[in-house]
């Protein structure tokens, strides 16, 4: 199989690449960067990591930089203009290739096809359990990733959590890289037995007798970069590392903080076709039609208690469980609450069971419809997210994006983008619970319900949070200064 070098001179006459010098940046030039992903909203789209990358890739485009997307080709795709590319790759990760082409949502793409690739889920199975080869896919597509990267010599390389890792070892160490860490949680770790396969540098993967394929990227990467500034410190310690605070913090300096942003088109409630009536920052009048259409679809009556609505996945990290024992208090509050999202099948049953027994304040509403959660951040008065750990978080700046009013446990991106409104009354945007527990979870309700049931200071609150500028266009101009500082 031939290895075919992508041709790299049929940029524009006017544009001249050539890499940045002594910090200096010449607006005549166009930096190209390799930017590979697991997922790649609205191609594929399982967990924050997709709408993360896609907002990203969109902003540096927009900004002209040049960015080549390399995405698993996980099937049923169609691309415009499409071609084809061979691969060079070992025997165990071959044979690959590459269809890119154009997407009408996301621009150019880079589909990268090896064997077992292409499933029906990026990860699980239809009956919930992860693939038994997942492992051995992501190596075969990160070895993909560092052939391509082989062949086209972008002026930086952009890897994205555990999935494309281990491109770091057949990576040549003269290109700079960077590393963003979305979920610490998921590290991909494996056999020693795949160390010699995955490339040149394979040793730095070692980790316990085994491989790991985030220990050795965060060892060879110019740059790591986790998704909010908080959450870098949480990721030095032992509670936040998930067993490589170690690494990290041999990294010093290395490791940096960049806050996501969120794709401001698509929740824009100025214009959402999801919406009964459009409404703004400075004109709210629109947004009663969503509280009503809203409180129709979940069977509540329009008594006037606050509303609160929780759109998650159902998993152990988000927290969900810890608003079992909350349902019951509803009353209390006074609070009604709505929950939207997949996940576990036991707390989607045990939430189920809630709905029906206590359908006068609480609802369930399984799987996930986003216009139904674009109304529910339109219609609510709160949005809940009781996460024990959250490295940035996209609901809740979508959430205040609508008007919704957020009630969030202090850790990671949630601390840096909510600001508690009573102890910081000139900027808070919402309500913070000092820790993931049921106790504290209810007094922070409590404060919300409280500061909130005064409409007029509920509308002044409403206004700011939906005032915030939650686009990419800062984080993706972060990104860049770090680009350049490694292409220095």
């Amino acid at each position: 199989m031939r290895r075919i070098v992508l041709d790299r001179t049929s940029e524009p006459p006017d544009v001249h690449r050539v890499s940045v010098s002594r910090g200096l940046v010449d607006h005549n030039v166009r930096v190209r960067i390799t930017f590979a992903t697991a997922e790649l909203a609205p191609l594929v789209s399982v967990g924050g990591l997709a709408a993360a990358a896609s907002g990203l890739v969109q902003a540096l485009r927009r900004a002209d930089v040049e960015v080549d997307v390399l995405l698993p080709d996980y099937g049923g795709v169609t691309l415009d203009s499409e071609e084809r590319i061979h691969l060079d790759l070992p025997d165990w990760a071959g044979p690959g290739s590459i269809r890119i082409g154009d997407h009408p949502a996301i621009g150019r793409v880079h589909l990268v096809d090896v064997p077992g690739i292409t499933r029906s889920h990026p990860y699980l199975q239809p009956d919930g359990r992860g693939w038994l080869d997942n492992t051995e896919r992501f190596l075969r597509f990160a070895r993909a990733v560092a052939a391509h990267v082989d062949a086209t010599r972008p002026d930086l390389v952009h890897l994205n959590d555990w999935h494309t890792a281990t491109a770091m070892a057949a990576i040549d160490a003269s290109i700079p890289s960077v590393l963003s860490l979305h979920n610490l949680a998921h590290q991909g770790a494996t056999g020693a037995e795949w160390i010699p396969l995955i490339g040149e540098r394979g040793h730095h993967f070692e980790w316990w007798g085994g491989m790991n394929p985030l220990s050795g990227a965060i060892a060879l990467a110019d740059r790591i970069v986790a998704v909010s500034p908080n959450h870098v410190g949480e990721i030095l310690t032992p509670a936040g590392g998930f067993g490589l605070d170690g690494p990290l913090r041999d990294r010093g300096q290395a490791v940096v903080g960049v806050l996501n942003g969120i794709d401001t088109e698509v929740w824009n409630p100025s214009a959402d076709p999801a919406l009964p009536a459009a409404f703004s920052p400075t004109d709210l009048s629109g947004r009663q039609a969503s509280r009503v259409a809203l409180l129709e679809r979940l069977g509540f009556a329009d008594d006037g208690r606050l509303l609160a609505v929780c759109v998650t996945r159902l998993t152990d990290q988000k927290g969900i469980d810890l608003l079992e024992p909350v349902v019951p208090l509803l009353d209390e509050f006074p609070l009604r609450l709505a929950v939207l999202g997949s996940g576990e099948r036991d707390l989607a049953d045990r939430l189920a069971v809630l709905g029906d027994r206590f359908g006068d304040r609480f609802a369930f509403v399984e799987g996930y419809d986003e216009s139904l959660a674009h109304l529910m951040f339109a219609g609510a008065d709160l949005f809940v997210m009781p996460s024990r750990f959250e490295p940035c978080g996209l609901a809740q700046m979508q959430a205040m994006r609508y008007g919704a009013i957020p009630v969030v446990t202090a850790v990671g991106g949630l601390v840096d983008t909510v600001p508690d409104a009573e102890r910081h009354p000139r900027v808070g945007r919402g309500f913070i619970a000092p820790e993931p527990s049921v106790a504290a979870l209810v007094s922070t309700l409590h404060r919300a319900v409280r500061r909130c049931g005064d409409r007029r200071r509920l509308e002044t609150l409403r206004r700011r949070v939906m005032s915030v500028d939650w686009s990419w266009d800062a984080p993706a101009a972060e990104y860049r200064a770090i680009y350049r500082h490694l292409i220095d």
